[in-house]
């Protein structure tokens, strides 16, 4: 997300942070590229105004162009400013009453359907026992996708078949909701084209009717300038208390997203990534801010580590690998933890490494995940044995092994030594961990590897 605007951002903060000293002339210079920036990654007019406005604002309040080091001081208006757009903090969502219920609401192909499955696991991996009511009476393929969707992860739908009242729909399924002890209650309602009198008859009609937790609206970030129509359209009409906006990997500038927020005043309570069903991701506008700036966001990533990551398993590996155990089995266990947590250039978008732009990451990125792939098959293409004990590859395995892989013998013996240098590397550090160099006196210590 933001890719177009995160990288011009990035290099209009680079040519200010060359300056010696912050002028009038050049602190205009930057705010007339940042303009251009935001207007290119399909932010409106209307907030582009208002955000160079309150930059100016902040720099002549401050008295940035005399401050100590004025160009980091522009870079953390910026920041301060780009994270109030995108809504300041963290919103929770509201699940005060048992069970809660919330309402989702969208166009047709935002991805409605998915993102409450994908809620849904989010809630039940937090301890709560969700339920969705299909309420989409016009499209029976909506139904059909959403029951795939549920049996597949294991959560509960509720649905009335051939039924066209989805207030009977809503009312069956509460009390079933309380039959079955269920704490959340998403309503998946109907999606339509584009708004029109009956769709909005149809969410009127539910939003008097019962008391809602939540009026979530889902957002494709992909549809450009239209998605500040129709969030300002459901928000006049409905009062929603939410944005969740999906694909946000695809390609898309973004900017929408930052007007949304902006015209309704509505925070993004979730983002979606990608059409596989994962949890929603909880929307930080702080860490957003952090990655369009090019500063990285390892908190989320820490995150994700000790959410992904098997803790008992990795400290096993490292126990192998400083021992000198380490096997294949076990390096293929590696690239299997490392790959959940996304791809390669997922992670590489939290670091914060300085000069690396998204066309960088998205190459670094492919290059790596098929390498990945490569030694996948190597290894796959051994014995178990081989794979346990690497010292059994004499030349003939290695031959027939390259053979099966599809790889020429050079290549994989490349490998073969490379994994034995890293099997040499992490025993040495293995030998330092437990004090085995005696008598070091400030000098680099002399590993058993080169």
């Amino acid at each position: 997300m933001f890719e177009s605007l995160s990288d011009k951002l990035q290099d209009i903060i680079r040519k200010t942070s060359g300056n010696a000293t912050l002028t009038q002339e050049n602190t205009d210079e930057a705010l007339r590229e940042i303009r251009r920036a935001l207007l290119a990654s399909d932010v409106s007019l209307i907030v582009v105004k208002a955000f160079i406005s309150r930059i100016k604002d902040e720099i002549i309040g401050r008295d940035v162009l005399k401050s100590v080091n004025p160009s980091q001081m522009l870079v953390k208006i910026v920041h301060d400013e780009l994270t109030k757009l995108l809504g300041f903090e963290k919103a929770e969502l509201k699940l005060d009453t048992n069970p809660s219920l919330i309402m989702f609401l969208g166009l047709q192909g935002s991805g409605k359907t998915t993102s409450c499955a994908k809620l849904a696991l989010k809630l039940k991996n937090e301890g709560k026992k969700p339920l969705i009511l299909a309420c989409d009476i016009y499209r029976p393929a909506a139904i059909k996708q959403l029951e795939t969707l549920c049996v597949d992860n294991n959560i509960d739908v509720f649905k009335i078949d051939n039924c066209t009242d989805v207030l009977k729909i809503v009312d069956e399924g509460l009390k079933f909701a309380k039959e079955n002890n269920n704490t959340v209650v998403i309503i998946d309602t109907a999606g339509r084209l584009q708004i029109d009198t009956e769709m909005m008859a149809e969410l009127f009609l539910i939003n008097k009717s019962y008391q809602l937790n939540e009026k979530l609206l889902v957002i494709d970030s992909m549809t450009g300038q239209e998605a500040v129509d129709v969030a300002k359209n459901f928000d006049e009409q409905l009062g929603l208390t939410g944005v969740i906006l999906t694909k946000l990997d695809g390609d898309t500038r973004g900017g929408a997203a930052l007007s949304v927020v902006y015209t309704t005043g509505k925070p993004i309570k979730f983002i979606g990534l990608g059409e596989k069903i994962e949890p929603l991701e909880d929307f930080y506008p702080d860490r957003m801010a952090n990655r369009i700036l090019g500063m990285g966001d390892i908190v989320s990533l820490v995150e994700k580590v000790q959410k992904t990551i098997d803790i008992e398993e990795t400290k096993k590996l490292e126990e192998k690998m400083l021992k000198s155990q380490f096997s294949f089995d076990d390096f293929l266990n590696i690239q299997k933890q490392i790959k959940a947590l996304g791809s390669f250039g997922g992670i590489l978008k939290m670091l914060p490494i300085p000069g690396l732009k998204n066309d960088d990451i998205d190459t670094i990125s492919h290059e790596g995940d098929k390498q990945f792939k490569r030694i996948e098959v190597m290894i796959s293409s051994m014995t178990p044995e081989e794979r346990m004990n690497p010292n059994l590859l004499n030349a003939s395995r290695k031959q027939r092994i390259a053979k099966g892989a599809g790889v020429s013998y050079e290549e994989f013996n490349k490998f073969i030594l490379q994994f034995e240098q890293m099997r040499k590397m992490m025993k040495g550090l293995g030998t330092l961990k437990k004090g085995g160099i005696p008598n070091f006196k400030g000098r680099m210590p002399n590993f058993p590897f080169k």
